[in-house]
């Protein structure tokens, strides 16, 4: 561990959480800035403390895995955070009612009727000119 003060530990972990407020840093990346930054232990004995594989930090801090919220808090614990809900940074555009525009020209599912594809065209447009044929010559032919 490494000897750093109350202050600059706290204005490193005020740093961590708003980096990754502004969507700068994942939750694994966050979560290995903490430990090397604010604790600087490997991922062995962080392990160990947090009662977990090291396999399992590991792949959490490379967002590979996919801890429980448990996992999550018994981490984020260790240096006084909590798992919550905030809003995000960048506001995403919503329109203004009344002024809708579709994504696609195309129409929402369920909207159109049933779709022919091109084999289905084929083979139908083809049975119905030879019946069409048919009742042709058979109106034409005395014989029959």
């Amino acid at each position: 561990m490494r000897a750093i003060t109350p202050e600059l530990r706290k204005q490193l972990i005020e740093d961590i959480m708003q980096q990754h407020d502004m969507g700068n840093e994942t939750l694994g990346t966050s979560i290995r800035r903490l430990r090397l930054e604010v604790t600087g232990l490997d991922q062995d004995t962080f392990a160990t403390m947090c009662n977990m594989s090291t396999k399992a930090l590991y792949l959490i801090e490379n967002d590979k895995g996919n801890p429980t919220i448990s996992t999550v808090e018994a981490i984020l614990r260790k240096f006084g955070l909590r798992l919550g809900l905030t809003m995000r940074a960048a506001t995403t555009y919503t329109p203004v009612s009344g002024q809708h525009k579709p994504v696609s020209k195309t129409p929402a599912r369920g909207s159109s009727p049933q779709r022919t594809y091109a084999g289905q065209l084929t083979r139908v447009t083809t049975r119905k000119a030879a019946a069409q044929t048919k009742l042709k010559d058979g109106d034409n032919d005395p014989a029959k």
